[in-house]
């Protein structure tokens, strides 16, 4: 039996409110235009207090059950129509999801149990071009398949058409493309992707949770922008995410599929045991009515003119961002950005190969000043870079972050360069992180400034320099157990 009570005594709503916000106060700001990833910002008046008021309205509302609470079944109707009306084709069907991570996992579900019963896969593969999201690869993880990653364009960044329909097999249960995918912001060529996959008899997923919902609103606001979703022939899948730049709040994603014979595969039905009979059409059950209804109130508030002209602002923004990355000395721009996302790297001293140790401590420098951009490590031949997610809010904080990048920048290139110790670089390339024990974990996160105690360093660059130089796998071991020495209890 438990000594020490689970929970302090109670307090009045007043104080444990203040502390909630004061806890806020050590994040990164999510209003503003400042923090250029995790965040999405319409910059629009009362959008935040419309979202939360729908929230609390049905927050009790329990999504398990629309015979129940038939107004789930209304609201996510209503959500799903619109985004297939945007993104669909005739006969289109669809659900509403927690997020990216939902609406991939229940494609990679719904492509799998398909390849099951309709081609007689049993070991099914899960093609992918190196850039798709990393959430494929969990739903590879917890569903049974085998992922086949193809390289990219090196140049454009893009899914090579011709070496993933060449990696094609009949164990192939889905392909991938993504628009545009999270790393460069660049479109892969869908229709050839989706064209090869078709001719196999191969379903094709496209991860539209970035560019979903702001691509065809930059088509709208006078921006060509190449067909990407089920209109194109032989896609037979999308997601796309409502709290990107549908500006919902987190935990609002639509999966759709062609038709309502592929969606019926990413059911779960089960009514073998003595409760009541079950159907989930996604992965949770239980869940609060709260992010369908502010899903529902954001988009019908927003609407289609309001969605236009924030697609034109992060256009605009976008614009304004590359023509002064562009004219930096040794900063170079990664791919043909397409829809609000932008990576570029930064060159040493030779003026051509990207520098990691000066483009981690320009990101440190730019957090000291305010600023957060997200650093992305070297991949299988591609550079290391930043990147940022532009919104609405940041069209008036170009100009601000230009300035300060160009004193950042040379605040960075003043700076001793991070390198990794060689001796514990080919240490560690022999390390089977398989076999790891707690103790030799303990004393890498420790030379990483990750022990237990160390809390979050400040300046992350020396840690990812080190965490650049480890082989894949040893690199994730560490991040599981750096994480889980986060969320320590």
């Amino acid at each position: 039996m438990p000594t020490e009570p689970a929970l302090p005594e109670g307090r009045p709503a007043t104080e444990v409110l203040a502390e909630l916000r004061a806890l806020r106060e050590a994040d990164a700001p999510t209003r503003g235009g400042r923090t250029f990833a995790y965040v999405y910002d319409a910059g629009l008046d009362g959008l935040d207090e419309l979202a939360a008021e729908a929230y609390t309205t049905f927050a009790t509302v329990n999504g398990l059950d629309p015979t129940v609470f038939p107004s789930v079944a209304r609201l996510e109707n209503d959500v799903v129509g619109s985004v297939a009306a945007l993104l669909g084709a005739p006969g289109a069907q669809g659900t509403f999801t927690s997020g990216g991570t939902e609406s991939i996992l229940l494609a990679v579900k719904t492509a799998r149990d398909h390849a099951r019963s309709e081609r007689g896969i049993t070991a099914p593969q899960l093609l992918l071009p190196s850039t798709a999201h990393a959430a494929f690869h969990k739903a590879a993880a917890y569903l049974g398949l085998a992922p086949v990653v193809v390289p990219v364009d090196p140049v454009t960044f893009r899914a090579d058409a011709a070496a993933m329909a060449a990696a094609l097999t009949d164990r192939t249960a889905l392909v991938v493309a993504s628009a545009p995918s999270y790393a460069h912001g660049v479109i892969d060529p869908v229709a050839e992707i989706a064209a090869a996959a078709a001719a196999r008899g191969v379903l094709c997923h496209v991860d539209a949770c970035i560019g979903g919902w702001i691509l065809p609103y930059l088509r709208r606001a006078g921006r060509a922008v190449e067909p990407f979703d089920l209109s194109v022939p032989g896609v037979t899948s999308l997601s796309v995410d409502l709290h990107k730049y549908g500006y919902a709040d987190k935990g609002a994603s639509v999966v759709l599929h062609r038709d309502a014979t592929l969606r019926r595969h990413q059911y779960f039905a089960h009514a073998g045991w003595p409760g009541y009979p079950v159907v989930n059409p996604t992965v949770q059950g239980t869940k609060s009515g709260g992010l369908l209804a502010q899903a529902w109130a954001v988009l019908r508030h927003v609407g289609e003119e309001g969605y236009t002209a924030l697609a034109g602002r992060v256009g605009e923004a976008s614009d304004r961002l590359l023509a002064g990355l562009r004219s930096m000395d040794g900063v170079r721009v990664l791919g043909d950005p397409a829809a609000g996302l932008v990576a570029f790297t930064v060159a040493g001293e030779d003026g051509v190969t990207p520098d990691l140790s000066l483009l981690l401590h320009l990101a440190d420098e730019m957090r000291e000043l305010g600023w957060y951009l997200q650093p992305q490590l070297s991949f299988d031949g591609l550079p290391p870079n930043l990147h940022l997610t532009l919104t609405p809010a940041t069209v008036g904080q170009v100009g601000s972050l230009l300035d300060d990048l160009a004193v950042a920048l040379d605040k960075a290139r003043a700076l001793e360069p991070v390198v990794v110790d060689p001796e514990l670089a080919s240490f560690a390339a022999g390390l089977d992180p398989e076999t790891l024990g707690p103790d030799e974990v303990a004393g890498v996160l420790a030379f990483a400034g990750l022990g237990e105690g160390a809390g979050l360093p400040r300046r992350a660059a020396p840690v990812l320099v080190l965490l650049d130089a480890l082989p894949g796998p040893l690199k994730e071991r560490l991040l599981a157990e750096f994480i889980g020495s986060v969320f320590r209890i």
